[in-house]
C-alpha cells in the first residue's frame, strides 16, 4: 500500500501559535510541513517554491488579512483558517475553507478539522492523490490513536477487536496491536455500529471478522472471546438468533462466507 501525506503551510504572525501548528502537523503521521511563515508575502512565496496541499492560515495578519490573501490566488490549496476571533468564521466558509480554528487551538480540535479532509477526500487529485490506489485509500475511514509518543492512523476495516486494559485500550488489527491511553467506552462512541459491537465489558469486536459464534463466545481469529451477559441481548439481536448452542456443546455457527 502506498502512503502519499499532504504537504502543508503553516501560516501564523504569532511565534506561539505557529510553533503549536508545526507541533501539530508533525505528530501526525499523513501530514508533512512543508514550510512556515508570518505574513501573506512570505506565504506567496513558499506557494511558488514548493507543492502545497494545505494551509493553515492566520486571518488576522499584518500587511494583508489571510482572508484577502486567499482571493489573490488564482488557485489556492485546501485552507484551515486559524484566529483569535469568532467574528471572521463567516468570511471564512464563505471562503469555501475546509474548516475554521478558534484559537487557542487543541490537538483534538486540529484532529477534528485535519478528518475533514481525509474522510471527504477534499485534496485535489492532481496535487497529492494521483492513482486510484490512493484514492481508494484515503476514502477509507480511519482513526488516529496516540502510541509511542505520536498519532498513529488506525483503518477501521483493519481491526479485528478491542480489549480493555484498566484505562487503557488495546487495538488488535490484522497486522499490528496498538497500546493507547483510552476508555474503552471512549473509544466505542467514535465507532459506527454498523461495523462495531460491544460484547463484553473488556470487549468491542468488528462485525465482518466473525469467524464463529455460540452462545458465551464470539471466534475472531484466533481468539475466543466471551460474550457477557449484560451485553448478550444486543449481540443476539444483532446476529437475528433467538438461541444459541452453549459453548459447552462442544459445537458453534461458522458464520457465512
Amino acid at each position: 500500500m502506498i502512503n502519499k501525506k499532504i504537504m502543508c503551510l503553516a501560516v501564523d504572525d504569532e511565534p506561539l501559535a505557529l510553533s503549536v501548528l508545526k507541533k501539530y502537523i508533525n505528530s501526525v503521521d499523513s501530514l508533512e510541513l512543508v514550510g512556515s511563515c508570518a505574513n501573506a508575502v512570505q506565504a506567496l512565496q513558499m506557494l511558488q517554491q514548493h507543492h502545497v496541499d494545505m494551509i493553515f492560515l492566520d486571518i488576522q495578519m499584518p500587511q494583508i488579512m489571510g482572508t484577502d490573501f486567499i482571493r489573490t490566488l488564482k488557485k489556492s490549496p485546501e485552507i484551515i483558517f486559524t484566529t483569535a476571533y469568532r467574528k471572521y468564521a463567516v468570511e471564512g466558509f464563505e471562503l469555501d475553507a475546509v474548516d475554521y480554528l478558534l484559537k487557542p487551538i487543541s490537538f483534538e480540535r486540529f484532529l477534528k478539522a485535519v478528518n475533514k479532509v481525509f474522510q471527504t477526500d477534499i485534496v485535489a487529485p492532481e496535487s497529492v492523490y494521483q492513482t486510484n490506489e490512493l484514492i481508494s485509500e484515503t476514502s477509507a475511514p480511519w482513526l488516529y490513536v496516540r502510541a509511542d509518543r505520536k498519532m498513529i492512523k488506525v483503518l477501521l476495516n483493519d481491526i479485528l477487536y478491542i480489549e480493555a486494559l484498566s484505562d487503557y485500550v488495546k487495538i488488535i488489527t490484522s497486522s499490528k496491536t496498538i497500546v493507547t491511553k483510552q476508555l474503552i467506552s471512549t473509544l466505542e462512541e467514535t465507532l459506527t455500529k454498523d461495523n462495531f459491537i460491544r460484547i463484553h465489558r473488556s470487549f468491542i469486536i468488528a462485525i465482518n471478522k466473525i469467524d464463529s459464534y455460540n452462545a458465551d463466545s464470539i471466534q475472531v481469529g484466533s481468539k475466543e472471546l466471551p460474550v457477557s451477559r449484560l451485553f448478550k441481548q444486543n449481540v443476539n439481536k444483532l446476529l437475528n438468533i433467538s438461541s444459541l448452542p452453549s459453548s459447552n456443546d462442544n459445537k458453534g455457527i461458522k458464520k457465512k462466507a
